[in-house]
């Protein structure tokens, strides 16, 4: 009976690792939507190039660094218990690289492609593991410091703040350092306004990343007699939550009501294995609102220029993520218990400190050696033509 379940935790971290994965082409896709078409081939090649650079990453340094375990062994001690280590390994790669997929949302457009994969081996080597060793391994003791002073660890059963709020938070360290697309703000304060290429492709990408954000949640209790169907129903509320909020707050605006259903599933990711469907719904809501005013409000009045808006969609509904875990996963809220409001509060503060942290140590560092944007012809050209020398429809440029 041992082998058996062996194997079949083996098969359901497997599924997830592949749910996830495919996720990945969400993130292409939305931002291939999102972006104007000069610069959609850029989207696609950046995503599956940074996937590649941080399995490398993650598989030489980034799982060591956060779990203490290594994959230089034998081949005969990696086959011990079906795999299951490094199916795990696989499960939680796909975690790790959604950091600089989030990222790449936020820079697109004018950013150099080879000094962004060294940021993306340099985060996802040593700054994401870093987090992911306090609040998933006990790192440095800060999680049982938070146990003994607040009652309860830190709590992100899938990610909010460990995967997403960091994600959100280095992408806005990286925004601001490359600065506004040029010409999308003019010296007398107007808005020049930049609409997505594509609506159809936008939508496309939102429905991936939804549809595998099941296997991100549920498969996230990483063995099988772990899972926990409530996981699937509070994303499910989460879900609802913000694409309705975020349809009324955002007056029918069919780019925010795609975004919307990720902001709910990134808010409900830390608590929804404790909460109750209806808090998830709430959750999930006030991520959806969340995420049309702070978008709006960056844009407009900030005139910070986050293309995707990847710092209000996972920097800041991530971390309202985590602090809600602490809120509606209260039995006196209808949740499960085993959680602490003030350890929620802090988890949270400490994965922002470590992400803006390290997005200025590596992005500043990269920004003064190498460089962080295109010139300005390349960028008027567009990143598919001045990085990958064609366009996303060719036979429009040619006389054939």
């Amino acid at each position: 009976m041992e082998q058996v379940k062996t194997s079949a935790d083996v098969l359901f971290i497997l599924l997830g690792a592949i749910m996830v994965l495919a996720m990945h082409a969400g993130f292409a896709f939305l931002e291939l939507g999102t972006v104007r078409r000069k610069n959609q081939v850029n989207a696609l090649v950046k995503i599956l190039s940074d996937f590649s650079v941080s399995t490398l990453a993650y598989f030489f340094v980034g799982y060591t660094f956060a779990y203490g375990t290594h994959f230089l062994g034998s081949a005969q001690t990696l086959a011990q218990q079906n795999g299951y280590e490094l199916t795990k390994f696989f499960f939680l790669l796909t975690f790790a690289a959604a950091i600089p997929a989030i990222v790449s949302g936020g820079i697109a457009e004018r950013a150099k492609f080879g000094p962004q994969l060294l940021a993306t081996a340099l985060i996802v080597s040593l700054v994401y593991p870093l987090f992911e060793r306090i609040a998933w391994n006990q790192g440095f003791g800060i999680q049982a410091w938070l146990s003994a002073n607040f009652g309860a660890e830190f709590h992100d059963f899938a990610g909010s703040v460990v995967v997403h709020a960091v994600g959100g938070w280095i992408g806005l360290v990286a925004v601001v350092l490359l600065g506004a697309r040029r010409g999308r703000y003019t010296k007398d304060g107007m808005i020049v306004g930049h609409p997505p290429s594509s609506i159809p492709f936008l939508a496309l990408g939102a429905w991936i990343l939804t549809v595998g954000w099941f296997g991100f949640n549920v498969m996230s209790a990483q063995t099988l007699d772990k899972i926990s169907g409530i996981v699937a129903v509070n994303s499910l509320m989460a879900m609802v939550g913000g694409t309705l909020m975020a349809l009324l707050v955002g007056r029918n605006d069919p780019g925010f009501v795609h975004n919307g259903p990720l902001a709910g599933l990134v808010a409900v990711c830390a608590g929804s294995d404790v909460m109750h469907p209806i808090g998830a719904l709430v959750t999930g809501g006030v991520a959806g609102a969340l995420f049309v005013y702070m978008f709006t409000l960056t844009q407009n009045r900030w005139k910070i220029d986050d293309v995707l808006g990847v710092w209000p969609l996972h920097g800041l509904c991530g971390a309202w993520g985590g602090v809600a875990a602490g809120i509606f996963g209260m039995q006196a809220l209808g949740g499960l218990g085993g959680v602490s409001f003030m350890s929620q509060l802090a988890g949270t503060v400490i994965g922002i400190a470590i992400a803006l942290l390290g997005a200025l140590i590596v992005y500043g560092g990269i920004k003064k050696l190498l460089g962080l944007r295109l010139d300005q012809e390349e960028e008027y050209d567009g990143a598919d033509l001045s990085i990958h020398k064609i366009s996303s429809t060719p036979e429009s440029e040619t006389n054939w």
